[in-house]
This record gives structure tokens, sequence and C-alpha cells, in this order.
């Protein structure tokens, strides 16, 4: 356009004259001799500039059309990658997003849940507390040689959908019930697992006409396993309304009035359903997190059980096990009186209505005695360790957000490869706003230390940047609440940028929302 602009002017340039930008004597100041014009070179240049201006739209949209080949290209070459098809599934990689695929290269954090993003998200029964007594299955029955509790109806065999590896000692207490003092402790604890809870039995027919498989469904995978587990035992779940359970105990068919049952939150951290037993007698079960459950127990129970119970929770979590903590207490007649009146005032409320039912749960939440805990594992997906330890390695800092106590989410990080012993570990565990500062001045100082000395010892020649000390943040999730409602956010913002990886425990669903 510029040549053809400048080969017309050229022919034109008599005409030209009466235009005000292209008179002579403007160039020439009157001297046609010396009426150079602009120029070849000029004019194309000029005539090269405008252009850019009248099709400037048209610049815009062939790149994009380039760099969407070019995606497109990207995402062919992804989707065929061997190395990210899995045979287990056969399914390949899937790229959803093409406008991603050239920012890859420009992430800096990988921010991860660990319950169903690095582990399995199946849940399995292990090992159980109760009452001091730790049955962790170290001579369990297999579950091939596991033919499972099951009961007959109507002539028809009916079992749970899923198999639990069974610990023989504490299979024969369950069916004891109460004739011992020990079968009275595994008797309240299983019946705890089998009523407290959100589950629904569903019947699911098999090829064989004379079996039916009961089926757990329910939000909490957590909650399955548990349910299944008190099945194995022989504490059936068969049928649940909104006014009743029933349960099959060891083939004793029994009804429970469910009055009441308070969901789990996050402020809480625990779960509890108020049952009324055959003989009239009313009983809380509660469930929860062992700092829930441990800060409302009866302060008059026996502490050698209290002590035992830690002492075995610590134990599960140490092998990366989720731990739940279970308790009981009988209501008296008033009590439950005054519980009922007040539950149904706030179940009715048309303001405040989640507050309300909070502080009734908490009411009557307490003076709880110690049944026992469980321990329940959730397996790694497969290649998790090796994909963390690439990320790593390529520079990527990754935040694991997890509900797990802190013993628990520690040994996954080692398990997972988050975590390695050459890491140097920066512990936060706050219970006030002046005690998390302290914590968060003493981490900064501590991580700045630990990479001016990294810097001096590359520099010196002794090691490459790659060998320097990577730092661990790990802190628990109240005190990210001291730190989230307060101006130590931006400390947090300085020492995690100072850290390769940032494991959070104990962390509420809202806070990891936020």
């Amino acid at each position: 356009v510029s040549i053809c602009a400048a080969v017309w002017l050229r022919r034109h340039r008599k005409e030209l004259d009466y235009l005000p930008f292209y008179r002579r004597k403007e160039f020439s100041d009157g001297e046609e001799e010396n009426y150079n014009y602009y120029g070849w070179g000029l004019e194309i240049c000029f005539t090269f500039l405008m252009s850019v201006i009248v099709f400037q739209i048209m610049i815009p949209i062939s790149l994009y059309i380039s760099m969407e080949l070019v995606r497109v290209g990207q995402a062919y070459f992804m989707i065929r990658d061997t190395q990210m098809y899995d045979e287990s599934s056969n399914s390949r990689f899937q790229c959803r997003a093409l406008n991603i695929n050239e920012d890859l290269g420009q992430i800096k954090y990988v921010f991860s849940d660990k319950t169903g993003t690095l582990t399995e998200n199946k849940m399995e029964f292990q090992c159980a507390s109760i009452w001091g007594v730790d049955y962790s299955g170290g001579n369990a029955i297999s579950l091939d040689q596991n033919d499972g509790y099951f009961v007959k109806v109507d002539g028809k065999v009916l079992r749970s959908k899923m198999k639990v590896k069974t610990d023989p000692e504490l299979l024969q207490f369950a069916r004891n019930r109460k004739e011992t003092q020990e079968g009275s402790h595994v008797y309240d604890f299983f019946l705890a697992l089998a009523a407290c809870n959100t589950i629904v039995p569903l019947i699911v027919d098999t090829p064989d006409p004379t079996v039916k498989l009961i089926d757990y469904q329910g939000e909490s995978p957590d909650e399955q396993a548990l349910v299944y587990a008190a099945a194995s035992y022989g504490f059936m779940l068969i049928e649940r309304t909104s006014g009743h359970i029933v349960i099959d105990i060891q083939g004793e068919r029994q009804r429970f009035n469910v009055f009441g049952l308070h969901e789990f939150d996050s402020d809480r951290k625990r779960m509890s359903v108020i049952l009324g037993f055959p003989d009239r007698s009313v009983k809380v079960f509660v469930k929860g997190a062992d700092t829930s459950i441990f800060s409302v127990i009866d302060r008059s129970m026996d502490m050698k059980v209290i002590r035992t119970t830690e002492a075995h929770l610590h134990s599960y979590s140490s092998l990366g096990l989720r731990t739940l903590v279970v308790g009981m207490r009988e209501l008296s007649t008033s009590e439950f009186k005054q519980w009922h009146s007040t539950f149904e005032a706030a179940s009715t409320a048309l303001m405040g209505r989640a507050s309300l039912l909070r502080k009734v749960a908490n009411n009557i939440e307490n003076n709880l005695h110690i049944l026992g805990a469980s321990g329940i594992e959730d397996k790694l997906q497969q290649g998790v360790p090796e994909a963390i330890e690439s990320l790593r390695t390529a520079g990527i800092k990754v935040w694991v957000l997890t509900g797990d106590k802190q013993e628990t989410a520690i040994s996954i990080g080692y398990s997972s490869k988050l975590l390695t012993s050459k890491m140097t570990q920066i512990i936060i565990n706050s219970k006030s706003m002046e005690s998390c500062r302290k914590s968060l001045e003493d981490a900064i100082i501590m991580s700045t230390t630990t990479s001016a000395i990294s810097g001096t010892t590359n520099n010196t020649g002794g090691t490459s940047g790659a060998g320097s000390t990577p730092i661990a943040l790990i802190m628990d999730g109240n005190s990210l609440v001291y730190i989230l409602d307060s101006e130590l956010e931006e400390r947090l913002f300085q020492l995690s940028c100072n850290c390769s990886v940032v494991l959070c425990c104990r962390v509420a669903p809202l806070q990891k929302a936020g």
C-alpha cells in the first residue's frame, strides 16, 4: 500500500498543487526547481505509518487466530502424551481451557486440599481405641477370610456392601455385648458409630436373588466407613427415618427413637444425636475432633483412660490415619425436657436458627464420658509423591490445606514427599493473638537467617542454589484465625514467601474457601 501510494502521488504531483497539504510553495519556498515533493522514501514511510492506524483492527484478529492455532497444537501434544495416560482408568490428559496453556510455565504457587485431591477419598476403618484399650488390628482377619456380618430378613441374606478388616478380640467383645465390662464399652462404642450420623441405608439387589446388599449413602466418606465398620462388628444399620432408626445388634433388631440430631459444623467440630432406648432411657452420643471432644468431657472421669486414649490418638495420627473421638452421657428426665423445649424452639425460629441450634447443641454436649477413638485410612492416589516432588524441584511452592490434626498432616506430608528430612520446619500453634504475633516474628527471623546462611554457603562455592535449605511452614487453623483477622496477615505473607512448603492443619471449610 505504501509503495503504490508513493507511485500514485508521484504521477499526480501537479494536481496536488491545489491541495493545501501538498502545495509546492510550502516545500520549495516558491522555487519550483527546488521542489522535491516528499521523496520516494519519506512518502513510503509516512504512508506506512498511516496504514498501520487505518488497518490496525486486522492485526489483532490475525494474531488471535495464530495464537489459537498454537494453543490447539499444544493441547493436542499434551493430550497425546503417553506419560500422562492412565492405564487403570483408560483415560488421557484433558485440556479443557486453551487459554491457560501458555501460563503453565508461569505458575509459582499450587494450592491443594488433601482429601480427594492428594488422597483417593476411599475411607477404610483400620483400628479403634475403646475405653483405653487399643485394638490396632495386628491379628486382623483379612478381607478374603472375612465373610462379614449378615442378617436374614424374610428368608433372604442381608450383607453390607463393603467388607472391613476385623480384629478377632474386638469382635469377640462385640458378640458378648453387655456380659462383661469390656463388652459393655464396645457395645456403646459401636452403637454410637451406627447411630451418630446422617447415613441412609439402601437395599441393593445382587445376581443372587437370595442375597441383598446394604449400601450406606451419605455426604461424608468418614461416616460411611464408620457405619460399615459397625456393621462388620454386628451393629448393622437397617432403617433410618426422621423419627427413628432400626439397628440389628448381633441378630436382635432394635428400634431407637431419634429425638434430635445436631449436625457437624466447623465451629463445634462435632455432631451429636439424642436417642431414646427401648427401656425409656435417653442418651446423647457425640463424635468429633479430639480437641473438641476433650474440651467437654466429664472431669470426674478416670484420667488414665483419657491419657491412654490421647496416646492412642497420637499413635494413629503418626501413621497418617484420620481420627475421631466418640463420647456419650445419659440424660436425666429434667435435662431431656429442657433440651427438647429449647431444641423445638430453635428449630422453628425464623431468625438466627443456625446460631440458636448451635447454642442448644453446646448446652447438651458436655460432661461426656469418652467411649473411644477410631482410626481411618485414606490412601494417597497413585503418583502423588512423584508429582509433588517434581513441583518442588521445579521451584513451585506448594500449599496444602487439611482438616486433619497436626500429627496426621505431618505424616501425610512425609509420605507424599511434601515434607522431607532436609527441610527446616517452622510450626505455629498459637492460642492467643500475642503468642501468634511472637511466633510469626520469631519465624520470620528464623526463615531470613536460614535463607541468608544458605545464600552465603552457595556464594562461597560450597553448594549450588538448588541445594539451599528449604523451609516448611506448618500451622493450625486456630493460628490462622488470629492471623487473617488482624494486621498479622502481612507478616504471614512475608513469612510464606520464604517457605517452599506451607501445610495448614485443622483448617475449617470456610477457611479453605477464603
